[in-house]
């Protein structure tokens, strides 16, 4: 493969070439950015990190998480250096649903109710469970999980930029911990009480434009929630519950909002569920 520029000389162009390595290594693929549809690719405006050159190549790192339902892993997206265009790379996190014989969604049933599938005959096989039935159903949750990022993102709730969506795989916004490693949950963090504040108000905020936009997490807890310094990111959205269309939509907010007060209270910083709650349906009603 090559690469070409070219310059204008006493009105005759002068073509410049320079080759570039199509060689790939094992872990390695080239870019599927302009494999996927437009409504694929991440909301605009794009943050000036997402790598979008076609020469650009996919190199896989490892492992971020394993799950039941899907696998996460750590991908570098990098160009090189061509002609004056300087050589771009970023850290992705690639979420990968599992295949059919392989993944297990037990609890999809009551997060979906109130959800459409657009294709009745996809409909009729994920109802049946055939093997199309279930692959659909995991390119759903991935598309479920795109959207909601997609639609939070652009509401300005703090969850990872979508890059993109292609299949099954979900490619998102790696959110580091400033050390090159994978920011912590938190779970696993114990802040100060100066801090803990700063991260429940940003939580509470986060909270309500979810709850603005008429939805809730639906599988809310200290688990599901990155510490990044001294602010926090929601993840894990593939099960983004709509609050009135949901018969249990109400039920699944309360949860969230029990889950998040537990955490916080027996870290010191007092939080009622209750209020909570109260705050967010006014954002819903």
């Amino acid at each position: 493969m090559s690469s070409s520029e070219y310059e204008l000389t006493d009105n005759y162009f002068t073509f410049q070439f320079q080759s570039v390595d199509e060689t790939l290594g094992p872990d390695q693929r080239w870019s599927t950015w302009l494999d996927v549809e437009r409504g694929s690719r991440g909301p605009e405006p794009r943050p000036n990190w997402v790598v979008t050159e076609q020469a650009a190549i996919d190199t896989e790192l490892g492992v971020l998480k394993t799950g039941k339902e899907a696998d996460v892993f750590l991908v570098e997206r990098a160009v090189e250096a061509i002609g004056d265009n300087p050589a771009k790379s970023s850290l992705l996190a690639a979420k990968r649903y599992r295949t059919e014989e392989h993944r297990s969604f037990h609890r999809s049933t009551s997060y979906v109710e109130g959800r459409r599938t657009r294709n009745s005959r996809d409909s009729r096989a994920m109802a049946k469970k055939t093997s199309h039935g279930r692959s659909v159903a995991a390119g759903g949750w991935a598309y479920a999980e795109w959207e909601a990022l997609n639609r939070l993102w652009k509401a300005g709730v703090p969850v990872p930029y979508p890059v993109q969506v292609d299949g099954t795989e979900l490619l998102m916004e790696f959110i580091d911990d400033g050390e090159g490693g994978a920011a912590p949950r938190l779970a696993q963090v114990r802040p100060s009480k100066e801090l803990l504040g700063v991260y429940f108000e940003q939580l509470r905020n986060g909270m309500r434009e979810l709850a603005r936009a008429g939805l809730a997490h639906g599988d809310l807890s200290p688990y599901n929630v990155l510490a990044q310094a001294d602010r926090i990111v929601l993840i894990d959205l593939p099960q983004v519950v709509d609050i009135v269309g949901n018969p249990k939509g109400m039920d699944f907010l309360l949860r969230d909002c029990h889950n998040m007060a537990t955490w916080f209270t027996n870290r010191g910083l007092d939080v009622d569920e209750q209020e909570l709650f109260a705050d967010l349906l006014t954002m819903v009603f």
